[in-house]
């Protein structure tokens, strides 16, 4: 059984996963003598918070409970330590908890790293250290001041504009308030009081952000910000209330780091690609984009929120990107930097993958004579005015298809090609949704 999956571990709270964390707590321990730890706003995070301490203090290992903070802030304070937990299942529901493990350059741990805890997670019994080996827990102080004031060294002039807060009861509750305040910001909170419950959907998407879009235009302010749970996903809307884009904010943001080279991930729109940089794909997940960043590049970003910028850290920080996107508000009005930005008809859509031979599939693909197969996270095929992607998911039986085009009729073309070929490699023409 494979428990870690593309953002560490996460699963609907039961008494499994408790468990899980104290045997998360004490094999990092073992490894790693010296660990700092958080939590974001769960309900079941405090139980959560207990059992890896009682882990790691089973190890031997020093634990310092840096308290309820943003996933980003525990990835900063890490570089003082040889690893560093975070309890958080990010944008997921809040009846789910789950465990980040952190580098102190802020990543999350690699797939090597995990090979290396994982079967330690999974064996029946296990060893503690001795009386004599056991640590005193202690409290870290000061871990959201220490993230605050580092990013308020990149953005030190005051700017002067409204901004609306909508950090969804999660950890930014009381962290990008007080970050925007001491960026000379006039400050509108909403849902900005810390609920394990989450007052609106955490997934900080089009769908769950009405209430945000709302406030924005009705009180004049210059733009919106949301987060997810742990805050390390940040997304906006424009001064006349409009939702932005992932494809949108990532090369808005692209152009304010003035990165020229950069990196994000397969399916992010190939307008990026006509930014006149270097731009480098990885598989679907910030934790690959931080793990290519370590090879170089100002930026990195995945279209669903995850912005990393790894002058302050290689974790994608909601805190640090809110900064930015208030900094390059305050200069421009954020709707025409958007409107600025080409659109591309994109469709996505799901497939059971039940009875699926990949092998047939990748024959039917290929016979489509892309100019370019990538085949580093399912299989992208690349075309002179488009591209379609074909990937299995990795949390359900299903393959994910999506595609892109310069044209309404060309994306569609591509996406049924696509529809067709999974069909076809599917025993009897089963499973399709």
């Amino acid at each position: 059984m494979k428990l870690f999956g593309s953002s560490g571990i996460r699963a609907v709270y039961d008494k499994s996963l408790l468990e899980t964390a104290f045997r998360v707590g004490l094999a990092v321990g073992k490894k790693y003598p010296n660990v700092v730890i958080g939590r974001d706003t769960r309900t079941s995070g405090d139980a959560m918070n207990h059992s890896v301490i009682s882990g790691l203090l089973a190890a031997g290992a020093n634990c310092h409970d840096a308290g309820v903070a943003p996933t980003p802030t525990i990835a900063y304070i890490t570089r003082d330590f040889n690893a560093g937990i975070m309890i958080t299942a990010s944008h997921n529901p809040p009846e789910y908890n789950g465990l980040k493990l952190l580098n102190p350059d802020g990543s999350s741990f690699d797939t090597q790293q995990q090979a290396k805890i994982e079967p330690m997670l999974l064996e029946k019994s296990y060893e503690i250290a001795g009386w004599q080996q056991v640590k005193q827990g202690e409290i870290y102080k000061g871990a959201i001041a220490r993230h605050i004031n580092g990013v308020l060294a990149d953005f030190p002039h005051k700017l002067g504009i409204k901004v609306v807060v909508d950090a969804g009861g999660g950890a930014a509750s009381e962290v990008t308030p007080r970050l925007m305040e001491k960026m000379g910001c006039d400050v509108v909170p909403l849902n900005c009081k810390p609920n394990g419950f989450f007052p609106r959907g955490s997934e900080p998407n089009e769908e769950h952000l009405k209430g945000l879009c709302h406030v924005v235009k009705e009180s004049g302010a210059a733009l919106g910000i949301a987060h997810d749970g742990d805050s390390d996903r940040m997304m906006a809307v424009d001064e006349r209330g409009r939702y932005v884009s992932g494809d949108k904010m990532l090369a808005i943001l692209i152009n304010a780091a003035g990165a020229k080279n950069a990196v994000t991930t397969l399916d992010a729109s190939m307008v990026i690609n006509e930014l006149g940089i270097k731009i480098r794909r990885t598989k679907i997940g910030d934790t690959w984009v931080s793990e290519e960043l370590r090879k170089g590049g100002e930026f990195g970003g995945e279209t669903a929120g995850a912005w990393i910028f790894p002058q302050i850290s290689l974790c994608p920080d909601g805190i640090y990107a809110a900064a930015q996107i208030a900094s390059i508000a305050a200069k421009h009005k954020l709707s025409k930097l958007a409107d600025a930005v080409p659109v591309y008809p994109l469709l996505r859509g799901n497939v059971s993958s039940r009875g699926l031979d990949m092998t047939r599939l990748e024959g039917y693909l290929e016979a489509l004579n892309p100019r370019l197969v990538t085949r580093i996270d399912g299989i992208k095929l690349d075309f002179l005015d488009g591209w379609l992607l074909v990937r299995p998911s990795g949390t359900e039986p299903k393959i994910r298809l999506t595609a892109e085009a310069k044209t309404e009729k060309a994306a569609r073309e591509l996406f049924e090609q696509g529809m067709e070929a999974v069909k076809k490699s599917i025993d009897h023409g089963e499973g399709v949704r």
